[in-house]
């Protein structure tokens, strides 16, 4: 068999909470006069989306029709989690057309994640933009998937990830995809990390990726790892052109995840999509040949999402005001 050699890249790598943001002199006199909302062209669905580019992550607890309702309005993302049935998408879509610009179809590399993915973007002609979203997005499969998918829906933007590099954020670009997801094992309810020891520090994977994405014209999304305003100012200033969240929109009415409560609180439970939480729940159990690489946790309950959205709209603004 082929002999294998350890690297050890001697570059210092960082997460967000490596660095802080350095001020200078700034023009601006409040946090009113900073505009948050961005335009952007897409490479190959050739599609011009405009909003703030915030977007909350494909998982059951967050992904939801309910959370799309809520932050359409704020002109922001939801990629959908993919176990809604087209006939829920195609309800969904017709009681709520203005929603259609502020939301992603999601789905794996599955030959039925794609049959059903054609039917939903089929009923739903207004939703034009997917997530093909993998854990390890380095498997030929995946580039594969990305490549059949661009082949068959040119004119949607796609969105493909999860990936850290930026040899392996061009290959997804060359294949199709509009946007590349950045980051492996980052999210609160992530153990990638722990279970394979396999990721990348979340702000220097947002940086490589950034530069070798819009060197071919492409996008990134910086997605995990963001527990607070200030990792989304610094994402933001590290590169990445939208910032995904999952866990900073957990807990809130419009979230899915049952409710708990102890001790006079009360919590909803949120999980990571390759938990064991998550595996019982969609395919009746984790596999003999794989292990859980996420957990369950228990989030306090926060109230409409509405205030949280706010909360990080502000503290960007803010951030702005300091650097101007």
């Amino acid at each position: 068999s082929p002999a294998f050699a350890m690297r050890i890249e001697e570059d210092i790598k960082l997460d967000f909470k490596d660095v802080l943001i350095r001020p200078k002199r700034s023009t601006l006199r409040s946090r009113s006069e900073v505009e948050i909302e961005r335009k952007f062209l897409f490479k190959h669905s050739e599609q011009v989306w405009e909003g703030v580019p915030l977007m909350i992550a494909n998982m059951d607890t967050v992904g939801t029709f309910e959370m799309a309702k809520a932050i359409a309005p704020f002109k922001s993302l939801v990629a959908i989690h993919k176990h809604y049935s087209v006939e829920e998408w195609k309800e969904f879509i017709s009681n709520h057309t203005d929603c259609a610009p502020f939301v992603a179809a999601s789905a794996g590399t599955s030959a039925r994640d794609m049959v059903k993915l054609e039917s939903i973007l089929s009923t739903c002609p207004q939703v034009t933009t997917i997530c093909l979203d993998v854990a390890n997005g380095y498997s030929e499969a995946f580039v594969d998937t990305v490549k059949t998918c661009r082949a068959k829906f040119p004119k949607h933007t796609i969105i493909a990830g999860n990936v850290v590099t930026n040899e392996q954020t061009e290959q997804l670009i060359l294949s199709g995809a509009d946007i590349v997801k950045v980051g492996i094992g980052p999210g609160s309810v992530c153990t990638t990390r722990k279970q394979t020891g396999v990721g990348y520090p979340q702000l220097s994977a947002i940086i490589e990726c950034a530069d070798a994405a819009h060197g071919l014209g492409g996008h990134v999304i910086s997605d995990g790892g963001i527990t607070c305003p200030g990792d989304a100012a610094k994402a933001f200033g590290a590169g990445a052109d939208f910032v995904m969240c999952g866990g900073m929109f957990a807990g809130h009415d419009e979230a899915a995840g049952e409710m708990v409560e102890r001790d006079g609180r009360k919590f909803k439970l949120f999980y990571g999509m390759s938990s064991s939480t998550a595996m019982r729940k969609h395919t009746g159990g984790v596999a003999e040949y794989r292990s859980s690489e996420g957990k369950t946790v228990e989030v306090p309950y926060k109230g409409p999402v509405a205030a949280t959205l706010r909360d990080l709209f502000g503290g960007l603004r803010s951030t702005c005001t300091y650097v101007g």
